[in-house]
């Protein structure tokens, strides 16, 4: 999820106003409209209550082959077309309806009439005629859509060289934000959750996963059978298909890799994810997904991880540093409550999921690890906040909880910090207002059970949290002067108050000693010396590292230890902020093993390198004909905007990804 691009910013925008439950717990439902200007369909005038997909993977000519039928219910009176989301990657084949249980006839399964309309560069809209004899109060009617999808932004094939084996090629799916539109037509918005069934068939040897809470393989047809019994949004609907094995690790666990990877993530994980879960469900009550099962994916897999629901989707390389493994388990196991069961109604409010989830993450940790620990990794992450801060300064709306964007503009745009680390302040600070963390703990299981399964938004979670404390909302603590709710959520700049972390001292303090005499000029050898680095965890040494990148340029050393990838790429960073010529050719050799890629390649370093490095691979284009795709691999701080130049006459930006 951390694909980022500039975003266009509207921030004129009314916050949304939409149906909300009340805090006894009846429904309470509004008339209000919510409105995702991210989707093309028109799903506020359907209910979906199920749908099955029906899908052949041929891995030979790349092609995603099959049908999908939406068991769907009008809604509202007078409508006549259902709209869908899809994406030009996706070319359908034939429409049909099918309203079962007729009186005195048989099941009626006519052609549709439709036609396809652009909508944004990430997706297109399916307008789908329906005939009048289809829209009946309460009535359940279902479409069929047989369609072929290709090479969209939600389906990633990587032949055999691109896979951690090397021996088999491998598919993958993802779906966020608003990706699986070119995986299946549906309504693509985090508004609308379903329950889904999946037939897929592959060739031989092939093994395939799905973000579902059931399964079944029969061998003889090579036919795998899903079951997601559960509701989810369309995005949380994810496959992936190849040379995998695995290994149970607890009674509801087990780890899926590549045979190559298998041992490994069996070692790093051990009996730690069932310790984990027991903690979540503790804090946060019942884990209602039945299986919490892990797939490691290949370094190509464009984001560290997702929580798809039943089997997280996780990179390999984060295998090489425990600390990063556990964190980012940890936080994959906390979107089970908050993201997956209680999601964000649109992607403007993504820190409900990302925010709650980080908050939870840092509550699991602090109970099984200790306080210390805890506080170390989120020193070691809002010191990251800050530095981003500084690059995009304080009016930047994109630092907003309650972002607003412009029709057309990718939600993707929103996964920054912010998202993460200032919606955990906020949420730290409603916490730090019940005066207790328990009775915080157990607001947000009260929370998880009253919206369980359906979307809400920052009016949902703050009036139910001024219902569960009476005392807080007499006090009128939402309008605190300088702490107003409405200025956490629409206030640019950093977080307004940040909790206490001093908790973290003693791991923190040695970081920010060795890093004063690093940059101390001149610096003071035998007082280094003295810093036993072997004993420091990752966080600390990528601490270390990253406050050196706030000084440099420094005098030129080494810093020499074992480094795991995120020591590296800090350590990388360094090196080409210092000009340290050296070291410059394992930039080129990190970027290759971390982003697997099948393109030609042109490495790009440093920030004031852009252009000359587009001119650089323009020049490939020009002189070296079987260039007819190539890839940059940018290596830089700042963000790729529209001062980056490609020259569409040329060549066409077709995916940015940042690792």
């Amino acid at each position: 999820m951390a694909q980022f691009q500039r975003p266009t910013l509207c921030c004129c925008r009314k916050v949304l106003t939409v149906p909300s439950k009340s805090c006894e717990g009846g429904q309470g439902l509004g008339q209000c409209r919510l409105v995702d200007i991210a989707s093309a369909s028109n799903f506020h005038c359907f209910k979906l209550r199920h749908f099955h997909l029906d899908l052949r993977l041929n891995f030979a000519v790349k092609e995603i082959t099959g049908w999908q039928v939406l068991e769907l219910v009008a809604i509202q009176p007078g409508v006549q077309t259902l709209v869908l989301d899809t994406h030009p990657s996706l070319l359908i084949q034939s429409i049909d309806c099918k309203v079962p249980g007729i009186t005195g006839a048989q099941d009626i399964s006519p052609s549709l009439i439709y036609r396809v309309d652009p909508f944004t560069d990430y997706g297109s809209s399916l307008n789908i005629s329906l005939p009048a004899y289809v829209i009946r109060p309460h009535r359940a009617f279902q479409i069929t859509v047989r369609y072929t999808t290709t090479d969209g932004p939600a389906i990633w094939w990587l032949d055999a060289e691109l896979t951690c084996g090397q021996t088999r090629p491998l598919v993958f799916t993802q779906g966020h934000s608003v990706c699986n539109r070119s995986f299946f037509p549906c309504f693509d918005t985090p508004a609308v959750k379903s329950t889904y069934t999946a037939t897929v068939r592959v060739p031989e040897g092939v093994t395939v996963l799905m973000s579902a809470s059931r399964s079944a393989y029969s061998k003889q047809d090579r036919v795998f059978q899903f079951s997601m019994e559960y509701p989810v949004p369309a995005y949380l609907v994810a496959l992936v298909a190849g040379d995998l094995q695995h290994v149970d690790i607890g009674p509801r666990s087990r780890v899926w890799a590549e045979p190559c990877v298998l041992t490994c993530a069996v070692s790093k994980l051990g009996g730690s994810v069932e310790r984990w879960l027991n903690v979540a469900e503790d804090l946060f009550g019942p884990y209602v997904w039945g299986r919490y099962d892990i797939v490691f994916l290949p370094p190509s897999f464009p984001i560290v991880a997702m929580e798809n629901p039943c089997l997280t989707f996780i990179i390999s390389s984060i295998l090489e540093s425990r600390e990063f493994l556990l964190i980012d388990v940890i936080h994959e196991i906390a979107h089970g409550w908050f993201g997956n069961a209680v999601t964000n109604a649109t992607w403007e409010e993504m820190w409900l999921s990302e925010g709650l989830a980080t908050y939870a993450q840092r509550r699991i940790t602090t109970e099984a690890y200790g306080e210390a620990f805890t506080c170390l990794e989120t020193v070691f992450r809002l010191d990251a906040l800050h530095r981003q801060m500084r690059l995009l300064g304080d009016n930047n709306p994109v630092s907003k909880l309650q972002v607003k964007f412009e029709p057309g503009i990718n939600p993707s745009s929103l996964m920054n910090l912010f998202t993460y680390e200032k919606g955990f302040c906020f949420v730290s600070y409603l916490s730090q207002l019940c005066g207790n963390v328990k009775r915080f703990d157990s607001f947000l299981r009260a929370y998880i059970e009253q919206f369980k399964f359906s979307s809400v938004v920052a009016q949902d979670l703050l009036d139910f949290f001024l219902c569960f404390f009476p005392e807080l909302k007499e006090s009128c603590v939402a309008q605190r002067e300088g702490l107003e709710f409405e200025r956490w959520l629409n206030a640019c700049g950093p977080p307004l108050c940040e909790p206490d972390l001093s908790a973290g001292g003693v791991l923190t303090g040695p970081v920010q000693r060795l890093c004063d005499l690093w940059a101390s000029e001149p610096p003071d050898p035998e007082a280094i010396a003295n810093f036993n680095l072997s004993s420091w965890s990752t966080f600390q040494t990528v601490l270390f590292l990253d406050r050196l990148l706030d000084r440099s340029p420094l005098s030129h050393g080494r810093y020499q230890t074992i480094m795991n990838a995120e020591v590296r790429i800090r350590w990388l960073q360094i090196v080409v902020r210092n000009s340290f010529y050296p070291d410059l050719p394992r930039i080129r050799g990190f970027l290759h093993k971390h982003n697997k890629l099948p393109l030609p390649t042109t490495l790009l370093i440093n920030a004031q390198s852009l252009r000359g490095k587009a001119d650089e691979l323009s020049a490939n284009l020009h002189f070296q004909h079987e260039y007819r795709e190539a890839c940059l691999l940018a290596f830089t701080e700042t963000w790729l905007d529209d001062g980056v130049p490609y020259r569409e006459e040329e060549f066409t930006l077709v995916r940015a990804t940042v690792i």
